[in-house]
C-alpha cells in the first residue's frame, strides 16, 4: 500500500503549468492508450470544474465504472486531494473514510483512482478519474498518465 508521504508527494510533484481543452484530451487519450495496451477493463473521465472535457469506456467496463467515477470525483472535489488519499488518511488514523467521513457511501468513495488536477498558481481545477481496476492500480495509471503529460511539457511536446 502506498503511505501517506509518497501521496501527498505525488500531488506537489504532478501540478502542471497548465490545463487546456487540448491538454484534457491529450491527458485522455494518454489513458486510453495505456489502458488499452495494458487491456484494462476501465472507463476514464477528465474534468475542469463541472464541465466534462473527456470521457471514454473501455471494453469490459460497465455503468457501475462511471458510478464509481462519479463517487471518487466528488471526494477530490470535496477534499482537494486524490481520493487514495483521502482514504488512506482515515485508515491511519484507524478507521474508514465510509465510517467516519459522515459523508453519503452512495455519493463519495475514497477509493483510489480520481486524481486532481492543480495548477500552478490556481490550484485544483479539475479532476481525472480512472475505474475499472483496483483501486492501488487505479491510482496508479493515473499518476503514471500526469507524469507523461508533465514530462511532455518539459519536453516541449506539449
Amino acid at each position: 500500500m502506498t503511505g501517506i508521504a509518497e501521496l501527498e508527494a505525488q500531488e506537489a510533484r504532478l501540478t502542471l503549468p497548465r490545463f487546456t481543452y487540448e491538454d484534457a484530451w491529450t491527458l485522455g487519450t494518454l489513458l486510453v492508450g495505456m489502458a488499452r495496451e495494458r487491456k484494462a477493463p476501465v472507463a476514464i473521465d477528465v474534468r475542469r470544474g463541472a464541465q466534462q472535457l473527456f470521457h471514454c469506456a473501455l471494453p469490459g467496463s460497465s455503468a457501475d465504472n462511471d458510478a464509481w467515477i462519479d463517487r471518487k470525483r466528488r471526494v477530490v472535489e470535496r477534499y482537494g486531494e486524490s481520493s487514495f488519499l483521502v482514504g488512506a488518511r482515515f485508515r491511519a488514523k484507524g478507521t474508514t473514510f465510509e465510517a467516519s467521513s459522515r459523508l453519503d457511501p452512495d455519493r463519495y468513495a475514497a477509493h483510489g483512482g480520481s486524481f486532481p488536477i492543480a495548477v500552478e498558481g490556481a490550484g485544483v481545477i479539475g479532476s481525472v478519474t480512472v475505474s475499472g481496476l483496483p483501486q492501488a492500480e487505479d491510482h496508479a495509471l493515473v499518476v503514471e498518465a500526469l507524469e507523461r503529460l508533465l514530462a511532455s511539457y518539459a519536453g516541449g511536446t506539449g
